[in-house]
């Protein structure tokens, strides 16, 4: 290949060295729409508690999370779900936002408790008027309903009559719910999610009691007053199990067939890191992905639990029949995946020598979670490269099944600024990463934001924030504004042109994190 030389000036060169910045900087931070398939839908998530308010409302009876809430929220926060974001009345106004910003699909919860207050029996009227009038002010705008069945708000009517999911009589009582929801909701509703977080809503409400319905071992936490450690995170879980089964074979024999839906089951999944290069580590490592993602995972796909957690839990784990074995086995059409973090492990091998352990100390780890190295904000970094592995360990271990990415969304204090421009860039290069992924054969069909405006959260109330839209709390109106990010994420939906200061922020490294104990 022959070197030419010629003469240029200085303009030139200049211009000729902006044009070549120009495109390899546009070719390496673009990000289109376009480069996803066509069926894939992009929207945004909220569930029912931490959003309608409406809570003493037309009906709607007291869930465990209303208890946990009026009780203090085990001392971490002060805050409640009674108005919330208000969406119950302000669903109208909602919908046309969604639509404005061009998604395709929003992921809410039913609260069982409103539309069946007592948890079973009788089905209130007004509760079922209202999720058919969202779904159908959804349709009408074009956007798809991704429904959660059960997200942490379990009636209390249920709690208080046979300790809800710690029994087995939660199984027949779920499966009646989904039933008058499949039936009255399905003609419109194809993507139904039975479970939301299934490992973190054992491990938080029945081990550490963080979270409703704040059961844990009274000698294990100051703030739980009942509950057995040991056991009971083991038994919600497998029972949570079961009713996903049994609604999955209910909807498949009774509903399927007309209604040509999917079902799901949602799990938090983080991307594990070993603490050190050492092989205790990193065995370590493994055996905390199995106790927190193949819990699930594991019985979904292969029909029992992993082998580490029958060793090191005993008797204490619950075994399924082989026809509860068979149930559970292939009983999603998708999984359902809510991704913000990685966690660091350690091996700690001492915590066996325990009696009465608990769940958490059945793992035989120390684990810790990173957020940003700036001591004045509480953000969670960007980790691309663990999600990706996250990705990769669902494929390699468990197979190609469809995935949606049900939450996924950066954490600011709430009076942050508008601007933020933290959150744009964590969901640019999640986003950008999903891209990367299907390229390279990962089944990912959906990306939901959480969340669509500033919700309750469950670890810390309305003192921080995940939302597209803030709300100022104070205000009698709950005005929703708009952040950045929302506009970001609609001019990414809409094909729009991506600003220039955006692109230059995103291409800033993000800052090295530090640790907090998590566990």
């Amino acid at each position: 290949m022959a070197l030419i030389l010629k003469n240029f000036s200085l303009t030139e060169l200049l211009t000729a060295a902006a044009v070549l910045v120009v495109i390899l900087f546009s070719s390496a931070y673009s990000l289109n729409k376009d480069e996803f398939p066509s069926d894939f839908v992009f929207g945004v998530s909220t569930s029912a508690y931490q959003f309608e308010g409406a809570a003493n409302e037309d009906g709607r009876k007291p869930s465990i999370w209303d208890t946990f809430a009026h009780g203090g929220n085990a001392n971490m926060y002060e805050g409640d779900g009674d108005i919330a974001c208000d969406g119950y009345h302000k669903y109208k106004e909602d919908v046309e936002l969604m639509a404005n910003m061009g998604l395709d699909a929003y992921r809410f919860s039913i609260s069982w408790s409103r539309l069946i207050p007592d948890g079973k029996g009788p089905i209130n009227p007004k509760g079922l008027q209202y999720y058919n009038n969202l779904i159908n002010e959804l349709i009408n705008h074009g956007i798809e309903a991704h429904v959660t069945l059960h997200h942490w708000d379990l009636p209390q009517s249920l709690e208080d009559e046979y300790e809800g999911w710690v029994s087995k009589k939660i199984v027949k009582d779920f499966t009646s719910y989904v039933d008058v929801c499949f039936r009255e909701f399905g003609d419109r509703v194809k993507y139904w999610t039975t479970v939301n977080e299934v490992n973190v809503y054992a491990m938080y409400g029945y081990d550490i009691g963080m979270a409703p319905p704040q059961r844990c071992s009274p000698s294990f936490a100051a703030n739980c007053s009942r509950g057995n450690s040991s056991a009971e995170p083991y038994l919600v879980a497998h029972h949570m199990l079961l009713a996903h089964a049994s609604a999955a074979r209910l909807y498949r024999k009774k509903y399927k067939g007309m209604q040509h839906g999917f079902i799901g089951f949602n799990l938090l999944t983080f991307g594990f890191v070993p603490l050190t290069n050492t092989s205790e580590d990193i065995v370590a490592t493994q055996r905390a992905q199995d106790f927190m993602m193949g819990w699930v995972l594991n019985p979904l796909t292969f029909g029992d639990y992993p082998d580490i957690m029958k060793k090191n839990a005993g008797s204490r784990l619950p075994s399924f029949t082989i026809k509860e074995s068979n149930l559970i086995k292939n009983s999603i059409d998708f999984l359902g995946i809510n991704f913000y973090n990685l966690i660091y492990v350690k091996n700690s091998p001492a915590s066996l020598n325990m009696e009465d352990r608990d769940y958490t100390q059945d793992m035989a780890v120390e684990i810790t979670v990173l957020i940003e190295n700036d001591t004045s904000i509480d953000e969670f970094p960007i980790t691309t490269k663990n999600f990706q592995e996250v990705l990769y360990y669902l494929k390699n271990d468990y197979g190609n099944f469809p995935i949606y990415i049900h939450e996924n969304g950066h954490r600011t204090f709430r009076n942050s600024s508008l601007n933020d421009w933290s959150r744009v860039k964590y969901l640019h290069k999640y986003i950008e990463t999903i891209a990367n992924e299907i390229r390279s054969g990962s089944n990912i069909k959906g990306y939901f934001v959480w969340s669509f405006m500033d919700v309750l959260e469950i670890l810390s109330g309305y003192e921080e924030s995940f939302g597209l839209y803030y709300i100022d709390m104070k205000d009698p109106n709950l005005k929703r504004q708009p952040k950045l990010s929302a506009k970001w994420y609609s001019d990414f939906l809409k094909r729009k042109p991506m600003d220039s200061k955006i692109i230059m922020e995103i291409e800033n490294d993000a800052p090295l994190p530090s640790e907090i104990s998590l566990l």
